[in-house]
Parts: structure tokens; C-alpha cells; sequence
């Protein structure tokens, strides 16, 4: 995309829509729609118990009823940090499009039912390696993880569970923050805020 495509991007309150859900659906679609690598990457910030942030990058796997959801192992360290304090951030940043989408809220489980939904349509590699890894747990070195892999495998063969410590996430948003990049710094910033009666309230922020 050359410079003055990009440029002649804006984001303005008269064309923006009233939900901010629709608006990351027309900007989603677009970051893939230019073949960008992983579009679906978002970093997810957790808190610790010691109130300190956590990040990591993982990867949006849908957006249904309003919430953002991706799946991970419960008892990895932001497994851990999401069911101790259920509210996140999240953050997608498509660089040649000049974009960045902020989003907080609260965290939920997503249903057993969705997650066997979701964990039956991964690689088979993939659902082997949920039951082979004990995520963010210390291990003796890389030829105990390739042993627990191997032996994974031999004893599921291609009929692979899900098992009962991995499955999906859901962040419900209070906020919602739209970022497009303009000329000399001078960006377009619309926050949208959750209000009491489940509507939106938008507002431009400066850059």
C-alpha cells in the first residue's frame, strides 16, 4: 500500500457506525482483505496478584454475542491471572494500515459446548499439544517436552479429547478504542464507552 492511499485514510464521527462492534468487523475484514500476517493477533494484558500487568500476543478466534474470544490452557500463568481478576485488555495493531484497536472489559468461560466446538477443528498436532504441554509450568528441558508429545500421541492416536483444563475465553467489552493513523501525528481517536443502558457512548480523543 503506497503513502498517499494510506493517508488518505480518516476516521470520523459522521461516518462511523453507532456500534463500535461494527466498525471492527469493516476494519477486521479489511486488515485481512490486504493479506496482512495474522491479522487475528492481539496482545491480551492481564493483572497479577501483586497488581502488576502481564502481556503476551495470542490470537482472536471469533467474535460472537459482543465478546472477544480466544482459547488457551486454564493453568497457564494468564489462565491463571484471567479466573484471579476477570477484566483484560486487548490490543490489535495492523501496521500498514496505520490501525490500532483497544479493547476493555471483563472475562468469562466460554461454555464447555464451544470449546469441544472449537478444539475438535484444530490440527490434530495442535490438540495433541494441549494435552502434551502444561503451559507456562517449568519443564527439565526441550527432550521432556518431545517425550510427552510422543507419548501423547501413541496413546490418543487420532482421537484426541479436549482436555478438561484448555478451552476459550470471552472479553466482554466496556470500551472499545479506534486508532487511525493521519498526517504530522495528528491521528483520529474515537473511543466508544459502554453506558448503563447497554448502549454506546462515543468520543473523539486527541492524539
Amino acid at each position: 500500500m503506497n503513502e498517499s492511499h494510506r493517508h488518505r485514510r480518516s476516521l470520523l464521527e459522521s461516518h462511523a457506525p453507532t456500534d463500535p462492534l461494527v466498525l471492527f468487523d469493516h476494519w477486521y475484514r479489511e486488515a485481512i482483505g490486504e493479506q496482512l500476517a495474522l491479522p487475528e493477533a492481539m496482545t491480551l494484558a492481564t493483572t497479577t496478584d501483586a497488581g502488576h500487568p502481564a502481556a503476551r500476543v495470542v490470537l482472536l478466534k471469533a467474535v460472537e454475542d459482543g465478546a472477544f474470544v480466544f482459547y488457551t490452557n486454564y493453568e497457564s500463568r494468564k489462565g491463571r491471572e484471567l479466573d484471579a481478576h476477570a477484566h483484560a485488555a486487548l490490543v490489535f495493531h495492523w501496521v500498514p494500515l496505520e490501525r490500532q484497536v483497544r479493547i476493555e472489559g471483563t472475562v468469562a468461560r466460554v461454555s464447555d459446548a464451544v470449546s469441544d466446538a472449537y478444539f475438535a477443528t484444530r490440527p490434530l498436532g495442535s490438540r495433541r499439544s494441549a494435552l502434551a504441554s502444561p503451559q507456562s509450568k517449568v519443564i527439565p528441558d526441550r527432550h521432556w517436552l518431545d517425550v510427552q508429545a510422543k507419548e501423547t500421541a501413541a496413546r490418543y492416536g487420532d482421537h484426541v479429547p479436549r482436555p478438561p483444563h484448555w478451552g476459550g475465553y470471552s472479553v466482554i467489552p466496556a470500551l472499545i478504542e479506534f486508532w487511525q493513523g493521519r498526517d504530522d501525528r495528528l491521528h483520529d481517536r474515537l473511543s466508544y464507552r459502554r453506558r448503563a443502558d447497554g448502549g454506546w457512548l462515543m468520543e473523539r480523543l486527541a492524539p
